[in-house]
């Protein structure tokens, strides 16, 4: 059985942002690390291949070369193999290339099973695992707080609004998984130094069939053409003091806002 999970590559979200002169996050400036959505599926994977016989673990992505540094810790946690597509007409592309990169890079690896994050810290967009999907003609299921496979299909627990529900669906499957599936694991420091000497295997938009004019980012089909920031929170008001007396100004104030009749 092989199992691929997508990641990508982002900014470190506990360092300091800014974005380049296109309106877009500035890469370079700060370390990349494994989208932190990404990590419950490398975590659901691993998983699998301990609890599974003959199960084969690989993580897709896709981005610059310099994107590696961040992302070699899937390979240090036990990951067995890396596949990096990187092209330079690829800079700015969108969510649609994106998908179709996936798309036609997952068409040559024989996935039995692919896991994703729901969606990715520096877009929040969470359409590009839906869209490999429907690319694919792959049966998709989102949201997953469990997740099992046994006899040629996967059933899956499904949070909802109002619960959870228990959906089986036949393999090959695409999932997104939540971060109810459990942390990500601590490399050893055995996988760390094994990892260092390890690299993806490499593919461009010639390896794939695809062409610059239909995934590449001069052909987006999205542009970032201004930002603001956000507009300043108003200022909060504390309540201290007796509970009743409390409990009472929290009603005046719903009812003067009109929340509560």
């Amino acid at each position: 059985m092989h199992i691929v999970v997508l990641a990508k590559a982002v900014p470190n979200t506990a360092g300091d942002e800014r974005l380049d002169p296109s309106f877009r996050l500035d890469r370079a400036w700060v370390d990349p690390i494994i989208n932190p959505n990404d990590e419950h599926a490398l975590e659901v994977a691993l998983r699998l291949a301990e609890t599974m016989p003959g199960v084969e673990t690989t993580m897709l992505t896709m981005g610059p070369a310099g994107s590696w540094t961040g992302l070699s810790k899937a390979i240090a946690a036990g990951v067995g193999k890396a596949v990096l597509v990187s092209d330079d007409a690829l800079e700015n592309a969108c969510a649609l290339s994106t998908a179709r990169v996936l798309a036609a890079a997952l068409g040559t690896m024989d996935a039995d099973l692919v896991i994703a994050g729901l969606d990715s810290s520096d877009g929040r967009a969470g359409v590009i695992a839906p869209a490999v999907a429907t690319l694919l003609g792959l049966p998709f299921i989102s949201h997953a707080s469990e997740l099992t496979v046994r006899d040629g299909t996967v059933e899956v627990k499904r949070l909802r609004d109002d619960g959870h529900e228990r959906l089986e669906v036949a393999l090959p499957a695409l999932v997104t998984v939540t971060q109810a599936v459990g942390e990500f694991r601590y490399p050893t420091l055995r996988g760390i130094m094994a990892a260092r000497s390890r690299t993806p295997q490499a593919l461009g938009l010639a390896d794939l069939g695809l062409s610059p004019d239909l995934v590449g980012g001069a052909s987006a089909t999205t542009a970032v053409v201004d930002v603001a920031p956000a507009s300043e929170r108003p200022p909060t008001r504390v309540l201290t003091g007796d509970p009743a007396t409390v409990a009472r100004d929290v009603v005046d104030f719903l009812a003067e806002r009109r929340f509560i009749a």
